[in-house]
């Protein structure tokens, strides 16, 4: 077991991280990051209730059941309940979990919409405990935060031409799963070579399509971690050091590797989901500052928006101020747009799907309104800036400038909005944004009793109760 026919790096960074997740336990967890993990699964449950208007989640249901051989399973789809397979539940709500681009942020992409699932579908079809679920999530959050930063682009990389994001993003999925089913270390260090030949190819066909076929990879990646791991269980040969070996993985996705990522803070107990952020509104990372700001100064000053002359965000996102004079053509399209985002929230400040209906993507007020929204005179912050500004502790500063028609002008800066690291969510309002969410898809009755589940989860014995609790 182990023999390796092409040179290799005489390092064990694939292990000591597979030794990590699984010597993860909840006991020895501090009690910010157990919280911390409730939160972001209650966030990520509630954005996928709120998913359910949106034509595409009743599709991915449709595939999920039908790639299931019909319904059975020990697994519930989180909209409506419906029992299917692990992995088809996972494909389900990993999908639902992205939808409406509303779940989270780490360094390098959404891994919630891939440990969440993974993690709730293998510990209700395993019927493990709530304490067992808060590992899985933990060790699948570590892993991805670890693996994607040791493979992030070069400074010189353009995100035209396909950032992986839905590559790394496996792992999430994988060590969330392989944690929840009692992998040993050797079987761990195994599921992240399954992973690595599950793992999505990098391209830039979303970001060039713009297609809402985008948030069926989280569903395939959610799928796909469940399945990497239930192979490792099974037993595979050999399969070890995916991380270790050249090319193996790594120098597949960057010339700019940085292995020593893949085991940092591990031995100083640092937990890096502690650094994930929450994405306060429904759309692409980027858009919500802008959103926030625009929200505040209208709030803060009686704005009326028909009254508003022009909006200037200064500097610039790239590829994020598109505005089509005809209208947008899909979800995605609007999501990543933020003279979209910025006029939907000005028609209806309530977020949630009801930003994202299909009659207002050529709305003649959203047009209107999205028109108002330009670009400021700032050099335009690039995504790998805005990136390289948040793996630094940071965020990218933004300036929106609010002229009216009468000339009165409103300005306000913002770096760090609400759900960042640095201003995260309290308790309390973690649990008033879900009742929004949930609100699109169960009753006020049915939403308390799912907070109540996810705040006291570590009590729970039998992770398949939660059926009951989405089941209509």
């Amino acid at each position: 077991m182990g023999r390796k026919y092409f040179a290799t790096n005489d390092t064990k960074y694939t292990q000591k991280l597979a030794d990590y997740a699984v010597d993860i336990q909840y006991d020895t967890l501090p009690a910010e990051v157990i919280e911390r993990v409730k939160m972001l699964t209650l966030h990520t449950l509630g954005v996928s209730l709120a998913a359910k208007p949106i034509r595409l989640s009743r599709a991915a249901v449709n595939v999920a059941k039908a790639a299931n051989g019909g319904a059975g399973g020990e697994a519930s789809v989180w909209l409506g309940g419906e029992k299917l397979s692990m992995a088809s539940a996972a494909f389900a709500n990993g999908t639902l979990a992205d939808m409406l681009d509303w779940e989270d942020c780490a360094w390098a992409g959404h891994p919630n919409s891939g440990a969440v699932p993974a993690a709730m579908a293998t510990a209700e079809g395993l019927k493990k405990s709530g304490k067992e679920f808060i590992e899985g999530v933990a060790a699948g959050l570590e892993v991805y935060q670890r693996v994607s930063m040791a493979v992030q682009p070069a400074d010189d990389f353009d995100h035209n031409q396909g950032w992986a994001l839905a590559n790394w993003q496996i792992f999430a999925a994988s060590a969330a799963a392989a944690k929840i089913m009692g992998l040993s270390k050797e079987e761990m260090n195994q599921a992240f070579g399954m992973s690595v030949l599950y793992a999505k190819m990098p391209s830039n066909l979303q970001q060039g399509t713009m297609s809402n076929a985008y948030h069926y990879e989280y569903g395939v990646t959610a799928q796909n971690g469940v399945l990497a791991a239930m192979c490792a269980k099974e037993g595979v040969a050999n399969l070890m050091d995916c991380f270790d070996i050249p090319y193996a993985y790594c120098e597949q996705l960057t010339k700019a590797v940085d292995r020593s990522w893949l085991n940092k803070g591990i031995d100083e107990n640092i937990y890096y989901l502690m650094d994930i952020l929450v994405k306060h509104w429904p759309g692409n990372m980027w858009v919500q500052t802008p959103v926030e700001l625009v929200k505040l100064l209208v709030e803060e000053n009686n704005i009326a928006a028909d009254d508003i002359e022009e909006i200037t965000v200064n500097p610039p996102t790239q590829y994020r101020m598109h505005f089509c004079e005809e209208g947008f053509e899909s979800l995605m399209e609007a999501q990543f747009s933020i003279p979209y985002v910025i006029a939907a929230a000005l028609i209806d400040p309530q977020p949630g799907p009801n930003w994202y209906e299909e009659k207002l993507f050529k709305d003649p007020k959203i047009l209107e309104y999205g028109r108002k929204v330009k670009s400021g005179p700032g050099k335009e912050d690039t995504l790998l800036e805005c990136f390289h500004y948040y793996q630094n502790g940071s965020h990218p500063e933004k300036t929106v400038t609010i002229r009216m028609k009468d000339g009165t002008v409103y300005e306000k800066t913002q770096r760090t909005h609400k759900g960042h690291p640095l201003d995260m969510l309290t308790r309390e309002e973690f649990c008033d944004l879900f009742r929004r969410e949930a609100s699109f898809a169960v009753t006020p009755e049915q939403a308390e009793k799912l907070i109540d589940f996810v705040l006291n989860i570590e009590n729970v014995e039998d992770m398949s109760v939660i059926h009951e609790l989405l089941a209509i």
